[in-house]
């Protein structure tokens, strides 16, 4: 079926005859651009996604190394105590002043270089 005067067929209205196909084929042009920034924005969210679900099991591995990190500097801090009140105060007063002494030696002999 054709519309008298225009010679397009009678579903497309006569738009290429008005100007309205150029519009049409700027808006699949459009379209499609749109469509290819969306798709390239989901892939990235998704890459996002993924990399903070791995970032948060590693901020979970960490946080339960430092907690037990804490422990047992915790303990060692209490065995220190626990020596430094006993009656062997002596003994670690001699050892701190040898590694004071040590650590002086060490230094003197670097600065010879």
């Amino acid at each position: 079926m054709r519309r008298a005067g225009d010679g397009a067929p009678a579903g497309s209205y006569g738009y290429t005859n008005s100007g309205y196909g150029v519009y049409e084929e700027e808006n699949e042009r459009l379209t499609e651009s749109l469509r290819t920034k969306v798709s390239a924005i989901k892939s990235l969210s998704i890459e996002i996604g993924t990399e903070v679900k791995n970032q948060n099991k590693m901020l979970s591995e960490m946080d339960n190394d430092f907690d037990s990190t804490s422990g047992l500097l915790g303990a060692t801090v209490g065995r220190l105590k626990a020596l430094s009140r006993g009656s062997q105060t002596k003994l670690l007063c001699h050892m701190m002043l040898f590694s004071l002494f040590v650590f002086f030696v060490i230094y003197w002999i670097i600065k010879l270089r």
